[in-house]
């Protein structure tokens, strides 16, 4: 780490860090680095454990999870609290799942400091919608089923399917389309998106905890997706992807061929395919 020559985590500043899907071995170097030398982290629900006991030493942890329904702090008190700690000379991390600025609230934070005098720097994640899909052995894209991906929040402030979303548009303007947070109004998704062009046939998957230990995996279609979900009992966080892209799965599962795990047929007859479930 020396030899790269990393930037100086000055007191009284704060770092927004995207500590990636899960696996800890996905977070970046400047991560690690940010990791190393705060004096308080305080870091969201979906960051997982293993990468919190990189924290140096003496680092301060401080819970700032905000999970749909359920009690979790209002973002203008993480704000607040984040220019508060580096206002008392702390080296502030601010530790988000996947990256601060893909549905993570982050530019918010972000616009706090900014307003407040406090120096921030940004460090990207690697989000989700990406690298989980790869541990699920889905690309985003691949040049014989598509050349563009569209990224939609499964939800909005609210809690509900966000607003002034072009359905058409995201039904008909994009051949892979990757919902974030999605699986409590996956019905009414679904729903809008056949009601908008989009075929009901259209292969999905629904990947829950993507590259941690706990990853399932459940291969469905657009109109049967929610039904799916339901019988088998599936529970947030969980990323849902529409498009062809799903087919190229059965030969790219790496890590399901790594663990050696068994295939689980569904009543349709499509496979199923999931690291962390047995037939």
């Amino acid at each position: 780490m020396q030899a790269l020559d990393m930037p100086e985590f000055s007191p009284g500043s704060v770092w927004l860090v995207g500590a990636g899907p899960g696996d800890p071995g996905l977070l970046s170097l400047l991560g690690l680095h940010a990791l190393q030398h705060a004096d308080v982290v305080v870091y969201d629900a979906l960051v997982d454990v293993r990468v919190l006991k990189l924290a140096r030493t003496g680092a301060l942890l401080e819970y700032a999870g905000k999970r749909g329904g359920r009690p979790s702090p209002r973002q203008r008190d993480i704000s607040l609290r984040l220019v508060e700690l580096a206002r008392d000379g702390r080296r502030v991390l601010r530790l988000k799942g996947g990256d601060p600025f893909v549905f993570g609230r982050g530019g918010e934070e972000a616009l706090a400091l900014a307003g407040a005098g406090i120096p921030f720097r940004v460090v990207p994640g690697i989000t989700s919608g990406i690298g989980g899909l790869a541990y699920a052995g889905i690309p985003v894209t691949h040049r014989d089923t598509n050349q563009s991906v569209t990224f939609v929040t499964g939800h909005g402030v609210t809690g509900d399917v966000p607003d002034g979303l072009d359905w058409e548009g995201i039904a008909r303007g994009a051949p892979t389309v990757v919902f974030y947070m999605a699986l409590k109004h996956l019905e009414r998704i679904a729903g809008l998106l056949v009601a908008a062009g989009r075929a009901a046939g259209t292969p999905a998957a629904i990947v829950i905890r993507a590259s941690t230990p706990e990853q399932k995996v459940l291969e469905t279609t657009l109109g049967t997706a929610a039904r799916d979900a339901a019988a088998a009992g599936l529970e947030p966080p969980a990323l849902f992807v529409v498009g062809e892209v799903v087919r190229l799965r059965s030969g790219l599962d790496w890590l399901g061929a790594a663990e050696g795990r068994l295939l689980d047929a569904d009543p349709l007859g499509v496979a199923r395919h999931g690291p962390a479930e047995s037939a």
